[in-house]
């Protein structure tokens, strides 16, 4: 049962917060790192951020539903706040549409491809790690 409290709304805003905040750093550093050699460098930072949250998705996976080591109670804030804010399909699909828009079909297709394979890499390896630990 998906609880609507008014506590719950507070718990994902706060989550939220968090995870548009470290969404927007972790952007941030990537063009301020890489900007000057890579021109798709905001593409990295979106990348860098989906690649994260598809880790800590794994890994929340395992130790909320699986191992209990953090109560289920928690998932509104980690998963649906944080990871949902973090995480950034939308921009990723704004961002791809745009590379195909400007004829960039070869970098639109890695950009792509290389986001779904990592992502699914890494919520796979978040889950196992878990499991293993």
């Amino acid at each position: 049962m998906i609880q609507t409290t008014f506590s719950t709304f507070m718990v994902i805003g706060l989550g939220g917060a968090l995870g548009a905040m470290l969404r927007f750093a972790i952007s941030v550093w990537a063009v301020q790192r890489f900007e000057s050699f890579l021109p798709t460098a905001a593409l990295l930072g979106t990348l860098l951020a989906n690649a994260v949250g598809a880790l800590l998705i794994g890994v929340l996976f395992v130790v909320i539903t699986e191992k209990g080591l953090i109560a289920e109670s928690w998932r509104p804030l980690l998963i649906v706040g944080f990871l949902g804010a973090l995480t950034t399909f939308s921009t990723f699909s704004l961002e791809a549409l745009g590379l195909l828009q400007q004829g960039e079909w070869l970098t639109a297709m890695v950009y792509v491809l290389g986001s779904v394979i990592i992502c699914l890499s890494l919520t796979w390896a978040g889950i196992e790690l878990a499991r293993w630990y």
